[in-house]
């Protein structure tokens, strides 16, 4: 049976793969590990250090005490706490039926972690990267197996939020696009597909809307309550662009704002407003005041 063949059959008989991976503990990559133990995977999650390794352990270990208070799950929290274990090293991927790197966007950074993981799986794994901007292409220049890459750009909070995008490169195979969107339906979410082009969908769409946003702010055309109430209420949107942006990070959005302005044009010039908060540590819900002031959580 070729590899190919073998995936569409595994992913046939399961909604997830056994044993999936994550390159990355922080609040993306827990959220995903987070998401993947409640879909009854066994998730290993490798960090950078010890110290990091223990605060992603903790950190999905109280997110999926909450999933078990909400009723999100009927599985007891210790079933669930075990099916999540933490390394340092890349090897602890081996037997993984996929791996996703959540790592920060950096292109170089994720160059370098996606060729370590690729290097301690087998040829029938999956590999993919939760990157929100940066181009599938570019990251798969760094691989072996170009064509066992896709792109999974979850969103924030991951258990809670209903969309992931499947970005295909040019390399991506058939069946590694069929069994991206089986997983991701295994999920409980739904996957759209889209081809490896400038912030993707929902990138393009979210920080187009958002740059905006702060631009009518910085130039006094209302308050960031009433811009965001526009959209909330004028658009049903569920949340305004400036409340998203606090979710999302400033920080992330400023880093896709730079990655579309380079490959797309001035259109998406970063404001100077953006600038300036990141610069001085209002980087949203992360750091407890962005555009909002946030309790802690």
């Amino acid at each position: 049976m070729t590899t190919d063949a073998a995936l569409s059959a595994r992913t046939a008989d399961t909604a997830v793969p056994a044993r999936v991976g994550v390159l990355g503990g922080g609040r993306m990559g827990s959220g995903i590990a987070h998401a993947f133990a409640l879909a009854g995977a066994r998730v290993v999650v490798v960090e950078v250090d010890g110290a990091a390794a223990e605060a992603a352990a903790s950190r999905i270990s109280d997110a999926l005490g909450w999933s078990v208070d909400r009723g999100a799950t009927d599985r007891a929290l210790p079933d669930l706490v075990a099916a999540v274990t933490t390394a340092t090293d890349a090897a602890a991927f081996a037997g993984c039926g996929l791996v996703v790197e959540a790592l920060p966007e950096d292109a170089d950074l994720k160059r370098a972690g996606l060729a370590r993981v690729e290097a301690s799986l087998t040829d029938a794994a999956v590999l993919a990267s939760n990157t929100s901007s940066l181009s599938i292409d570019a990251l798969a220049s760094a691989l072996q197996r170009p064509g066992r890459f896709v792109g999974l750009h979850f969103f924030n909070p991951v258990p809670a939020s209903r969309l992931v995008e499947v970005v295909v490169g040019k390399a991506t195979s058939d069946p590694v696009v069929d069994a991206a969107q089986a997983w991701v339906a295994g999920l409980g979410k739904t996957p759209i597909v889209v081809r490896d082009a400038p912030g993707f969908a929902s990138s393009r769409l979210g920080v187009a809307l958002g740059l905006e946003a702060i631009r009518m702010l910085e130039e006094g055309v209302a308050s960031a309550a009433d811009i965001d109430a526009a959209m909330e209420l004028g658009y049903r949107h569920p949340t305004g662009p400036l409340r998203t942006t606090d979710i999302v990070g400033l920080d992330v959005r400023l880093a896709i704002a730079e990655e579309l302005q380079s490959r797309l044009g001035e259109r998406f010039a970063p404001p100077d407003l953006l600038r300036r908060m990141v610069a001085e540590g209002r980087l949203g819900r992360k750091s407890g005041r962005g555009f909002y002031e946030w309790s802690e959580e």
